[in-house]
């Protein structure tokens, strides 16, 4: 296949979905760069922020930061860190969409639809305890039991994604092609995809 010729793909997926290994086979199989926790390394120097911010902030944002940042809004001299640090993402999106990649989450999808870039947009969900499982095998959630750490994520990113796009993450109307990892595997949807593309 001519790389030239393949569309952006834009995944998102619920937390524990398999996001990052379905980009991680697309890549290899397709011959193109994915990015997931790249953006943080792009992103601090696009944004000026320090890793740690862009870690915690780059892809989520909790009810009482999204009061915050619309009480303070319209206050001259304040700058939400969201705001700046989303920004900053939109141009590495923008940047990184000049050649064929894969992105996993940072509201790519939308961000490239905007834009009027060529987008396949895939969204991931699995049903829960296959999710928790997935959780407890990557052990991010450190001191915290993996169910709260998955929901917690889940509800952030959901926050996140609406606050930036205007559109509910987990709507379907908005993708391409959406996915129950539950009934589909992996290596299943990148043969679709592969198929598709």
């Amino acid at each position: 296949m001519d790389k030239k010729k393949i569309p952006v793909i834009a995944i998102n997926r619920e937390y524990g979905a398999g996001g990052r290994k379905l980009a991680a086979i697309l890549s290899e199989r397709l011959d193109i760069p994915f990015y997931d926790r790249d953006f943080v390394t792009k992103t601090v120097k696009e944004s000026g922020y320090d890793r740690e911010a862009v870690e915690r902030e780059g892809e989520e944002i909790t009810k009482a930061a999204k009061v915050l940042d619309s009480f303070l809004g319209s206050a001259v001299s304040y700058s939400s860190s969201h705001n700046a640090i989303f920004e900053a993402e939109n141009k590495v999106v923008l940047e990184l969409a000049k050649e064929p990649c894969i992105m996993v989450g940072r509201c790519a999808d939308q961000i490239l639809k905007k834009a009027g870039i060529d987008v396949v947009s895939i969204y991931l969900h699995a049903p829960y305890e296959m999710k928790l499982e997935r959780a407890r095998q990557l052990g991010e959630y450190g001191d915290e039991k993996p169910e709260k750490f998955m929901e917690e994520r889940d509800k952030k990113r959901a926050i996140y994604y609406k606050q930036y796009t205007g559109c509910e993450i987990a709507d379907a109307t908005h993708y391409t092609l959406t996915f129950d990892v539950g009934k589909v595997s992996i290596e299943k949807i990148a043969d679709i995809i592969e198929g598709i593309l």
